[in-house]
């Protein structure tokens, strides 16, 4: 799949864009604070209906106007489709191939993307947070299913919260409202689990060799979910909703006196190896950054072997950060195949035939042009 033209209008520093891109690689030139990222970030939203820069839609809205619109036309291989977003103060409204779509989840997985930023780098070595919000948007794109699943549990989670604060001020007394709550927890969390363990082991398949390829034989990558839980893999829905169970149970009179759901997927987090070493603890952070391009790069693979088209791929601000080597194993990896954006100041010093045959733009003050 490939977009062939996005149309932006009030969205963040751009009054009015138009741009047509071809199925190849685009570079986007200028210095900081132009625009560059936002051309790249609309494309993102585009496909996501969310930003990976702010968690604040009114972000992405011009200043002083009322909503910012997106609109772009996908190409893919069964033919060519509209889509649109519209971001305003009161929500989002998408449409895809010209029908409003009620909800975002059956929106979301008809364009898709993989983002490769700076802050991707810290896939590895940041906070537990980064790499649950990696899974959950990428297990998103593929799977509509879960990202039903991860609203239900977010919804059920705010309000179990809600009454064990009330349950820890003595505000309410009995404590039967919070099992029928706990009961659809641990429902909505056994469903997550299994799905991201699944998703997982998918990752692993296609980042093993990518990462051996990269560190030319002499590394081995193992990704391990870390659950809050003592669940595994190899447990199935019904043995995972009995290990919930105990769980808190056990703990039940210590969420009470803390007000607050204290285990479950929002807790997890994901652990990478590197020749048996955890790499955010021992790795070097040579081994940090190919961790995260493996990981990156395997998501390419993952999502064409899931939905047989190859996603776009962002490379936002990216290519600076990785060294010569790094930089070549990934151009050599997406020439011909997936239609790609980079953003640089400048492209000096990156000496590949991809780059020489790209289509150039270049930005300035929120106004771009073609230049090759």
């Amino acid at each position: 799949m490939f977009i062939e033209q996005l149309l932006l209008r009030n969205y963040r520093n751009y009054e009015q864009l138009e741009m047509e891109f071809e199925n190849k690689v685009n570079v986007i030139l200028g210095q900081n604070a132009q625009g560059k990222t936002n051309v790249m970030e609309s494309i993102y939203v585009l496909a996501m209906a969310k930003s990976h820069r702010t968690s604040n839609d009114k972000d992405l809205i011009r200043w002083d106007t009322e909503y910012a619109k997106i609109e772009g036309r996908l190409q893919k291989t069964h033919g060519q489709l509209p889509m649109q977003l519209i971001v305003s103060k009161k929500g989002k409204k998408a449409k895809y191939n010209h029908i409003e779509q009620r909800k975002l989840s059956q929106y979301i997985g008809n364009m898709n993307v993989v983002m490769f930023a700076p802050e991707d780098l810290n896939l590895v070595k940041g906070s537990p947070q980064i790499r649950r919000r990696f899974i959950d948007m990428e297990i998103g794109q593929i799977s509509p299913v879960y990202l039903h699943d991860m609203g239900q549990y977010q919804k059920i989670l705010q309000q179990r919260n809600s009454y064990l604060k009330q349950l820890q001020s003595k505000k309410q007394t009995d404590d039967t409202m919070l099992d029928i709550l706990t009961e659809q927890f641990i429902q909505a969390a056994a469903k997550i689990v299994a799905k991201r363990y699944e998703f997982l082991h998918l990752l692993e398949n296609w980042a093993v060799p990518i990462h051996k390829g990269i560190s030319r034989g002499l590394e081995t990558l193992k990704i391990q979910y870390k659950p809050s839980v003592d669940v595994s893999e190899e447990q199935d829905l019904s043995k995972m909703m009995e290990v919930y169970e105990e769980k808190y149970s056990s703990l039940k009179k210590r969420e009470i006196d803390r007000g607050l759901t204290l285990f479950g997927p929002h807790r997890d987090d994901l652990l990478f190896f590197v020749n048996g070493r955890d790499v955010q603890t021992f790795g070097s952070q040579g081994q940090q950054r190919t961790t995260a391009l493996s990981i990156k790069m395997a998501e390419i693979e993952l999502i064409h072997s899931e939905i047989r088209e190859y996603p776009i791929l962002l490379l936002d601000d990216v290519l600076s950060e990785l060294d010569d080597y790094r930089q070549s194993h990934l151009l050599n990896t997406i020439q011909g195949k997936v239609q790609t954006f980079v953003t640089t100041t400048n492209v000096d010093g990156i000496d590949h035939q991809t780059l020489k045959e790209a289509s150039t733009f270049s930005v300035e003050s929120g106004k771009i042009h073609k230049i090759q």
